[in-house]
């Protein structure tokens, strides 16, 4: 059913979006990768995100979800085979402690990485 359909829209190259693709992989879950300009940004992605407007971008069932570890959430609710998290509260709290302090480790260096002439490749 094309409505059931995972796509993500993402530029190939942020670590942001590569461990969404890793989830979906891990779980078995099939996708459409749709790589995105992310200087000349396409009206599915800004009517994807039109609050931040930047990558990735997951959409399933028609609905759109932005930030990376949000839609690592939903990914590990809605597909409950091969879990990402622990059942144990305790160590759910941990994994996620972790998993933010490694975003705000990256995001910095990310956008330095991936900016092009000033400007910064924008994905979270």
């Amino acid at each position: 059913m094309d409505r059931e359909k995972v796509k993500i829209l993402g530029s190939g190259v942020s670590p942001f979006e590569w461990r969404i693709i890793w989830a979906l992989k891990m779980k078995g879950i099939e996708f459409e990768f749709i790589k995105e300009d992310t200087f000349k940004k396409s009206s599915l992605l800004l009517e994807s995100n039109p609050v931040h407007k930047m990558i990735p971008v997951f959409i399933h069932r028609e609905k759109a979800i932005s930030d990376s570890l949000i839609i690592l959430e939903y990914i590990d609710e809605t597909w409950i085979q091969n879990p990402i998290m622990s059942k144990d509260p305790h160590e759910r709290a941990y994994t996620r402690f972790w998993a933010k302090f490694s975003e705000d480790q990256l995001v910095e260096p990310s956008r330095i990485a991936f900016s092009y002439g000033g400007g910064a490749s924008k994905s979270r």
